[in-house]
């Protein structure tokens, strides 16, 4: 367990997100959260083991991508023939068929960014539990903030789903288990987003120095 789960956070100053006002914050246990004194708007959480929750719930993500990735995602069936497809395979053809754009726009945001999101939860983090801290932390956290926004699985699996539908007239379609794993991936990622907490992620930091 990271010891700043344990311990209280620093006060300090800090401008509210919602009014700008300054307001000193409080000494914060864990399970706390500080409010802006005029419109009640959250200065800071505390959020007790929020970083072990995060750090478990990348390695799920992993284990979840990797089988995403790997294993056959959709199978169509028509008059005894069945084709496998993977993710992969789906940025290919869409390459082949000169669908340049719209194939790298799919590897991007539903192969490239989960990965490199899962990577940055696991750089930051691991060094941390062995109580050291990331050899380049402040890079790998801007290209995390920057990555994030492009993760959009959801998105993907949504168009999917469209597909499914249209094409359930036409033959047989079977949902392999990366589709499974892509939709509690889509799960495990957001809920490693929400419960990462950079104040509580910083102050472990410079507690490690």
């Amino acid at each position: 367990m990271f010891e700043s789960s344990a311990d209280a956070m620093p006060p300090t100053i800090t401008a509210c997100h919602e009014c700008d006002l300054l307001n000193h914050v409080p000494v914060l246990a864990p399970g706390t959260t500080a409010r802006c004194t005029r419109c009640n708007g959250v200065l800071y959480r505390n959020p007790k083991d929020c970083l072990d929750r995060t750090l478990a719930l990348a390695f799920a993500s992993l284990a979840l991508y990797l089988v995403a990735v790997t294993f056959p995602f959709l199978a169509f069936g028509s008059g005894g023939n069945v084709v496998e497809t993977s993710l992969l395979t789906g940025v290919r053809d869409l390459h082949r068929q000169g669908l340049d754009l719209l194939a790298a726009v799919v590897l991007i945001t539903s192969v490239i960014a989960p990965a490199a999101v899962i990577f940055c939860y696991m750089y930051l983090l691991l060094p941390l539990k062995r109580g050291r801290s990331p050899v380049y932390v402040q890079p790998v956290y801007r290209a995390l903030r920057a990555i994030t926004p492009w993760n959009m699985i959801e998105v993907f699996l949504l168009g999917i789903l469209v597909a499914l539908v249209k094409l359930a007239g036409m033959a047989e379609v079977i949902p392999g288990i990366a589709v499974w794993s892509f939709a509690i991936l889509i799960i495990t990622l957001a809920s490693a987003s929400s419960n990462f907490e950079p104040a509580v992620y910083w102050n472990e930091v410079e507690r490690c120095r």
